[in-house]
């Protein structure tokens, strides 16, 4: 608690100064999707989607053992065996190793099953199975306790946002250099649903219909960039005013009482900056509702009430080479909790 408590403390004492200025646009209008897409990107191929997860952990594991060389890679079989035998430890890696580096891995194995036919809950598991074989089998360090709960969870809310992301962006009916483009595009923002279409040959393969497993959302676009300075109150250590951006999205209608599959809505706040001594991420947000129940929907009222994931990323360094202090560290990448959206047109 006091812990808690300290943490709170430095939040509320740091003050974030922002001048932005903000193009916003509304995507419309809004389009189901196909049966025909749902249909044929709908097959279940567990064999391909696991294949997929343990090569990605074979290939992350060849990487650090034999380019990094990274202590943590020299596995045997004796580690193995002394890693089930120990048991799981909470580790103390940084904030951003942790809290976003690990759910981001963890968003590759929930994208591996979702390319792959298999809805949000059942991707989920293969995030847990990735995240499971990891931890066990390809470190020689004690498996984490910490790492096989951020990283899954938090690996399916960003890989959920990812992989719609991707969608609005691929195109099946696309050819020539649009068709390429859109592919790189979609591989950049999810790679696991890149090198599945790859490897299944949709990433070149015409077809008469979009493919897009979730049409064309209501969704709303806000993009700001501008200064960014951070000081603490009274004392300031300031290294200067550096470079900003912020993106802020939100996907689906909130008030509608259909959208019932998980992340049919969510909304999503990202910030990055060019500043001396700062990480490029600073702030990541996503908020995704999992369950909704219409309680009112009348002509000039609606009330839903449904329950939402939360993955909450903010990272700071010292912003003066006279001290040590450190502005702001925080993340919540596992969290839920109960919300309700209200409309009101008098």
């Amino acid at each position: 608690m006091r812990i808690f408590i300290s943490v709170l403390a430095i939040v509320l004492s740091v003050q974030i100064s922002f001048a932005q200025f903000g193009y916003r646009h509304n995507v419309v209008p809004q389009i189901s999707p196909d049966s025909v897409d749902l249909a044929y990107y709908g097959k279940k191929k567990f064999w391909q989607g696991s294949a997929t997860v343990v090569g990605l952990n074979l290939g992350v594991w060849a990487f650090d053992r034999y380019i990094v060389e990274g202590d943590f890679a020299y596995i045997s079989m004796n580690s193995i065996k002394e890693n089930f035998k120990h048991g799981f430890i909470w580790d103390n890696d940084y904030l951003g190793t942790n809290m976003f580096l690990h759910p981001y891995h963890g968003n590759l194995y929930f994208n591996a099953g979702r390319s792959n036919g298999y809805n949000y809950w059942q991707s989920g598991l293969f995030a847990f199975g990735g995240s499971a074989m990891w931890e066990l089998f390809m470190e020689c360090e004690y498996p984490s306790t910490n790492d096989i709960i951020a990283t899954p969870i938090g690996g399916m809310a960003i890989g959920e946002v990812f992989y719609r992301a991707s969608d609005l962006i691929l195109d099946d009916r696309a050819t020539g250099g649009e068709r390429i483009g859109r592919e790189i595009g979609a591989f950049v923002v999810s790679p696991m649903r890149g090198l599945t279409r790859i490897i299944n040959g949709d990433a070149w393969r015409k077809r008469s219909t979009s493919g897009r497993q979730f049409g064309i959302p209501n969704m709303t676009l806000a993009i700001s960039v501008g200064a960014r300075n951070i000081k603490y109150r009274g004392d300031i250590f300031d290294k200067g005013v550096g470079l900003t951006s912020q993106i802020d999205i939100e996907y689906g209608d909130r008030f509608s009482p259909d959208g019932n599959k998980p992340f049919d809505f969510f909304t999503l706040r990202g910030a990055i900056s060019i500043m001396s001594g700062q990480p490029i991420l600073g702030q990541l947000n996503i908020k995704g509702r999992l369950l909704n129940r219409g309680l009112i929907d009348k002509k000039n009222t609606q009330l839903n009430i449904g329950m939402y994931q939360h993955y909450d990323f903010y990272d700071s360094d010292t912003i003066s080479e006279e001290t040590d202090r450190i502005p702001y560290k925080f993340a919540t990448p596992a969290s839920v909790g109960l919300g309700c959206s209200c409309s009101s047109l008098m």
